[in-house]
């Protein structure tokens, strides 16, 4: 199965809450972490995870036709990471913080299902040989 559709839907997801992130960080704390108030300096990182999501949602949508390459694959390791530690993060929150808006059980979901569908994706897809190029 190709990993298409995956990657789709984390383009979207993660364009989504970019642009969440560094348009209104305020109301994703509030959504995720019941924090309607963020501090300025959290305020600032939040920005900043934004520009780093819609990066990883340009990249998942630019990489999904690019069938079994070897940056196809780096792309699905990378979003495997990255949905494994923010769900993990996300967990902490609530558990460990006593943090928890209306959105974060919803967003611990997503990441799981995103984190599963991208080791299927690593486990189905065979690695297709390296074309040389010459120059």
């Amino acid at each position: 199965m190709s990993p298409a559709p995956l990657l789709i839907v984390t383009a979207v997801v993660e364009v989504g809450a970019g642009a969440g992130f560094l348009l209104a960080p305020g109301a994703v704390f509030d959504l995720l972490l019941g924090e309607g108030h963020p501090a300025p300096d959290a305020t600032f990182v939040g920005r900043v995870a934004g520009a780093a999501l819609l990066a990883l949602g340009v990249a998942g949508g630019l990489g999904r036709n690019d069938n079994s390459s070897p940056a196809q694959r780096g792309l699905l390791t990378g979003l495997l990471v990255y949905n494994g530690a923010v769900g993990a993060l996300l967990v902490y929150a609530a558990l460990g913080l006593n943090k928890a808006g209306v959105a974060l059980w919803p967003a611990v979901a997503l990441h799981a299902v995103l984190a599963a569908g991208c080791a299927a994706g690593l486990r189905s897809e065979p690695l297709s040989p390296v074309r040389e190029s010459r120059s």
